[in-house]
């Protein structure tokens, strides 16, 4: 079936980003606030998120959908029993080019080893602060840098490749910047930072609490001068620059102020087995349900390459260029991560 799809803007499909678990040890204002995610939130029960078997199954077809890289996401994906067996199975399916996680961090150090072994060869890592007290704040009092930081020492100890992640809000952390690009340059860890996002419902976005990436690379540059780098790969979500004194880069991730709709080439799987096609999707496509029901491959493949063919999301340009967008409810990021 191998073949290339194409949506009406006509992108690729190439990297699916699969959700393991809506649940998390955090509760980051920006993510899964305390007052919403609190003790009587009902999280999805075990029955209704896809099992290892099912999503291997579908990163199967995907993959002979065009699909090269996959990345595990949750909530913490690291909450997943066994999930390096999830790792080693997506491993061995043919075509299977990267696999990835993104993660809070919290767990890595426990985990690091297995996933290594079963083939996980990167990983990135949230970590919004260095200030211990600025980082509870944003987290919810649920982590310590410590256990942070030492998570992302073993995952490179173990030969993993590692990039922090720095969600950037006004008022709350904009004064880590330098902190995070200092320390993390002297450790050779590319750092990205990412502009606050309006994702899900839960936040209480505004464009007022967004430090744009031109206010991030003034920063940077008056630190220590940067230069831009070419993407490795078309579609790659950062924009890429190195320190002019080192090797060492930084990466910038800015779906509000300078948008990389045209070149996305990104689908995600939900934890209770949705289809969605961009990371700021109202609905999404129940493959789980033809999972359950008995489809053949080629009938969930044939799904899967409908959504995608009618697939023209573009929503960071149309929130960029001030057209209205859409003001319905958006899928949470808890449900299919970053």
């Amino acid at each position: 079936m191998d073949h290339v799809m194409r949506d009406k803007l006509h992108r690729p499909l190439r990297d699916l980003r699969i959700s393991v678990t809506d649940r998390c040890n955090f509760r980051c204002r920006y993510c899964m606030p305390e007052e919403i995610f609190g003790p009587d939130y009902s999280f999805l029960p075990s029955d209704k998120i896809l099992s290892f078997d099912e999503i291997e199954r579908l990163a199967e077809i995907f993959v002979s959908l065009g699909v090269k890289k996959l990345r595990i996401t949750g909530g913490e994906p690291l909450l997943r029993r066994d999930l390096a067996k999830l790792i080693e199975r997506l491993g061995q399916i043919d075509g299977v080019e990267d696999i990835a996680l993104t993660t809070n961090g919290s767990l890595l150090k426990r985990h690091a080893a297995d996933l290594a072994t079963a083939g996980l060869s990167r990983v990135s890592v949230s970590l919004d602060s260095l200030n211990e007290e600025r980082f509870l704040a944003m987290n919810g009092n649920r982590g310590k840098v410590k256990n942070v930081l030492e998570g992302i020492e073993k995952a490179a100890e173990v030969g993993m490749g590692v990039k922090v992640n720095m969600v950037v809000q006004k008022g709350k952390n904009d004064q880590d910047i330098i902190p995070m690009a200092r320390f993390f340059k002297e450790r050779n860890h590319t750092l990205r930072f990412i502009e606050y996002m309006d994702v899900g419902n839960s936040n209480g976005w505004r464009l007022d609490d967004v430090i744009s990436k031109k206010e991030i690379l003034d920063q940077i540059h008056q630190f220590s001068p940067i230069e831009p780098m070419k993407p490795n790969y078309r579609g790659e979500v950062a924009t890429r620059y190195r320190y002019i004194d080192s090797d060492q880069e930084i990466g910038i991730i800015s779906s509000v102020t300078d948008s990389f709709c045209s070149t996305c080439t990104r689908a995600r799987i939900s934890a209770e087995g949705k289809l969605y096609t961009c990371l700021f999707a109202t609905d999404g496509t129940d493959l789980r349900e033809l999972l359950r029901s008995g489809k053949s491959n080629e009938a969930i493949a044939n799904s899967i390459e409908n959504v995608w063919n009618h697939r023209d999301d573009r929503y960071s340009d149309e929130r960029t260029s001030m057209t209205p967008i859409r003001t319905n409810a958006k899928v949470e990021m808890s449900h299919i991560g970053g």
